[in-house]
């Protein structure tokens, strides 16, 4: 029993399980594999589903359910636990007489086991809470973006959905559209579409427009958003170096007051 309950609390053993159910799902995903392989691969799968539950009742048994909640590591393993169960449903569906939707929402279901993997990337702790940090520091930017990009694609379905509905017919097209410029990648795409047939004064006020939305609020608005978030998750770095800066300083000043008083 103690050889049992120390494999399923070794993260070496779990890491290879997630591993291997990786490659298992990876498989399936080709068409051209043989139903007996399929079969295989999906028996696989389920073990290990239910390896993962065995994992979770031995970690509650061996620490409590109190201190095992403790952890959000996990909670976080726990909840992806649950929600790939229903991917041992497949052991028992039939591909030809099951509804395929359902079989899609249970395949589904075993991809978010493979999150787990974020627990073994090294520093994953410290860059979580510069994600949190940055999330915090540029709220305020995203949410003024965001506010800027609505009324934008507001501007450009009043204007244009008569010369483009598929792009500015409503406020909700509207606004994909105005994102799909910011992003700067193929954002000449839709002024080019648009400006087919159009020549003179109004062909040179679209593309006008355009390039200003695209100066405005993709190369000014996304950078500034990327800056702020970039600069809030190194801060910590920044303020270890800086305070790592100042007690060398200080030691530095004890040195040459030592000195000068000899």
């Amino acid at each position: 029993m103690k050889k049992i309950t120390s494999l399923f609390l070794n993260d070496k053993f779990i890491l290879l399980l997630i591993i291997v159910n990786t490659i298992t799902i990876f498989s399936e995903g080709f068409e051209s594999i043989e139903i007996r392989f399929f079969n295989i691969a999906n028996f696989i799968d389920s073990l290990i589903t239910v390896l993962f539950v065995i994992e979770a009742l031995v970690k509650i048994l061996h620490l409590s359910w109190r201190k095992y909640f403790q952890s959000n590591w996990n909670k976080l393993d726990f909840l992806l636990i649950i929600l790939s169960l229903p991917s041992l449903l497949m052991l028992f569906a039939n591909d030809e007489t099951a509804d395929i939707s359902f079989l899609l929402v249970i395949r589904i279901s075993r991809v978010f086991k493979f999150l787990r993997f974020f627990k073994f990337i090294p520093g994953i702790v410290d860059l979580a809470k510069g994600v949190r940090r940055a999330l915090r520091t540029s709220v305020v930017v995203l949410f003024g973006f965001i506010i800027y990009n609505f009324i934008i694609s507001i501007l450009s379905c009043y204007l244009f959905k008569n010369l483009s509905p598929d792009f500015f017919g409503n406020p909700i097209i509207s606004f994909y559209s105005t994102f799909k410029v910011f992003t700067v990648e193929g954002w000449y795409e839709i002024p080019d579409e648009m400006s087919i047939g159009l020549s003179g004064i109004k062909l040179f006020f679209i593309k006008l427009y355009f390039v200003i939305i695209l100066i405005t609020g993709g190369i000014f608005g996304l950078s500034i958003v990327n800056s702020i978030f970039v600069d809030s998750m190194v801060s910590d770095n920044n303020d270890d170096l800086e305070r790592k800066i100042d007690e060398l300083n200080k030691k530095i000043e004890m040195l040459i007051t030592m000195q000068e008083k000899k």
